[in-house]
């Protein structure tokens, strides 16, 4: 896996506005909600379910994702937290 800088210039690079570092508590729930920007990212260290457009998604270490701006989402973090890196689109 690449490091952080190597996330953001890439990101850069790829017309993102912003990188950034996410890091969830264990257990954390964030209820459905939406963001005004697109994002793309990667897990880099515990896991977490994403639930958007009627699924469920499994992220662990090293599962990329994305979310468009607009679209509803949840997040449920696992019993060690979770760490992704984010780049954003406005």
């Amino acid at each position: 896996m690449q490091d952080f800088d190597t996330f953001k210039q890439t990101a850069t690079q790829a017309g993102f506005d912003e990188a950034l570092v996410r890091d969830w508590p264990p257990n954390f729930q964030n209820e459905m909600h939406t963001h005004p920007f697109d994002t793309q990212a990667v897990v880099v260290r515990g896991e977490y379910w994403l639930t958007m457009n009627g699924e469920i998604r499994h992220l662990k270490t090293g599962d990329t994702f994305t979310v468009a701006r607009g679209v509803q989402h949840s997040e449920r973090y696992g019993p060690e937290g979770a760490v992704f890196w984010a780049a954003r689109k406005n």
